[in-house]
């Protein structure tokens, strides 16, 4: 694609109007040359790699609309943080109102009612934990709670799961159990450990030493949509309350409603030390973290009046993020989210696993409400498997672009595989969607699928193409 050279922006001045709708329609052809200029060229290379490059116009609830006035089932949701839809008319109305209110916001020696009355209502939410510390996104809740466990219990150890995710900010990054979001970003922070996700014998050998301040995990791993085993997060509380270490669950994708429960947790009956929210709590406009604790933690972190700032952020509790907050928890009690995750997870988990039991190249289907797994693997025949392992010996996970590619350009759904090198396409829609389109993604995906088993064919015609440029992106290294 052909870059458009970049304008200068003019600032306004001289009793000119700023207008920032006209220099967003002005500026749109340039869209891809900008960020090839002055942000991240790679991503741009990306997209029109894989003919992404549709230009995004607008956004509507769980649909998105191309430059062409095309609408697309978006199965992203901004990686889970637009749980109650793009642009919900109720949480747009609230920040108006914050806007025009006048508010003083931010004067730090001061404290917010609307962050009190946002922490009221999470804790409403999660009774068996008693303080909120708010933040600014899902990684910033991560690092504090890394502190928090520290200050408490006077231990320096942290552990987490192997292929876990939980942000990439140093301390967060330091708990990541995929090695590619470290490379070539030297020492991490210290004292953290990994084990593997659902083994409790290596977990209690962790824990044995006494010397770990808190166990992180998240209930349902998102980079696989990974679930616990059945007693596995009771078992964690259980060695956590044994060792004195402080059990912390990373709800920051799976929290609010997203897989059937307001918190995942809910499924296996576990109170955790710490829980972490974010991405979904913003209603996609604010960003906003939380970290819920229980008092005791909290006594000992700000534990006198000269400790009242030993942590924090400048632009936590600001106005409107507090007031996104709120929008948004109502909106998925008035609208019971929670409910309809609920439901529509249960008929799309059917199913995906109907075409698991058809179709050869589906080994598993996995998930909870409306946070899906299809993991693809190798066939049995000798004609898929040969080009199976065409693909998977220039790339791993690269089948799973045969895909997500066909359900964008044929079906105009937008979604994406669970992680590097993952063999698992990941939903993740908005929690509104509805019968429609659930029926648009079961046809979507009989169809995608079912032509993937077709050798030759056209979709594997794409993989050869996927194949050709990874061997000429590895070459040019």
């Amino acid at each position: 694609m052909k870059n458009i050279p970049v304008q200068e922006i003019k600032p306004a001045g001289n009793g000119e109007t700023f207008d920032i709708k006209a220099l967003l329609a002005a500026r749109e052809p340039e869209r891809y040359s900008l960020h090839t200029h002055y942000l991240n060229e790679m991503m741009v290379k990306v997209l029109q790699t894989i003919g992404y490059d549709v230009g995004f116009k607008s956004g509507q609830g769980q649909y998105l609309f191309d430059r062409n006035d095309a609408r697309y089932l978006d199965l992203l949701s901004g990686w889970g943080v637009f749980a109650i839809g793009r642009n919900h008319p109720l949480l747009r109305e609230t920040l108006t109102s914050v806007l025009a209110s006048d508010l003083p916001n931010l004067v730090q020696m001061d404290v917010s009612v609307l962050a009190g009355l946002l922490a009221e209502r999470l804790l409403g939410f999660v009774p068996f934990l008693d303080k909120v510390f708010f933040c600014n996104s899902g990684t910033e809740a991560v690092e504090a709670a890394i502190k928090f466990a520290r200050r408490a219990t006077g231990r320096p150890g942290i552990v987490y799961c192997e292929h876990a995710f939980h942000g990439l900010s140093y301390g967060s990054l330091s708990l990541n159990g995929d090695q590619i979001f470290r490379e070539g970003f030297g020492d991490t922070l210290p004292g953290c450990h990994a084990v593997p996700f659902n083994d409790l014998a290596a977990l209690e050998k962790a824990l044995a030493k006494h010397d770990i301040a808190a166990f992180i995990v998240e209930p349902v791993q998102g980079k696989g949509v990974n679930l616990p085993d059945d007693g596995y997060l009771a078992g964690v509380q259980a060695l956590c309350r044994k060792y004195g270490t402080l059990f912390v669950a990373d709800e920051i994708q799976t929290g609010l409603g997203r897989t059937g429960k307001f918190l995942a947790i809910e499924h296996w009956g576990v109170e955790p030390d710490m829980v972490l929210v974010a991405k979904a709590l913003s209603g996609g406009h604010v960003p906003v973290g939380a970290v819920l604790s229980r008092k005791g933690i909290f006594e000992k972190v700000f534990s006198r009046m000269d400790r009242a700032v030993v942590h924090g952020s400048t632009f936590a509790k600001n106005d409107l993020a507090m007031a996104a907050g709120l929008a948004t928890l109502e909106v998925i009690e008035r609208e019971q989210l929670v409910e309809k995750a609920a439901r529509n997870g249960e008929r799309l988990l059917t199913f995906f696993q109907g075409l698991a039991d058809r179709y050869e190249l589906v080994r598993t289907v996995r998930g909870k409400g409306l946070m899906i797994g299809i993991e693809f693997g190798a066939p049995r025949s000798l004609k898929l498997k040969a080009s199976w392992t065409l693909l998977e010996t220039v790339n791993t996970g690269l089948f799973c672009q045969l895909i997500t590619i066909p359900l964008f350009k044929e079906h105009k759904i937008l979604v994406q595989v669970a992680g590097h090198a993952s063999h698992t396409v990941k939903l993740l829609p908005t929690l509104v969607i509805d019968d429609g389109d659930c029926d648009w993604i079961e046809r979507a995906f009989e169809t995608v699928i079912a032509d993937s088993h077709k050798v030759p064919g056209a979709v594997w015609s794409l993989g050869k193409t996927l194949a050709d440029h990874a061997m000429k992106a590895r070459a040019a290294k």
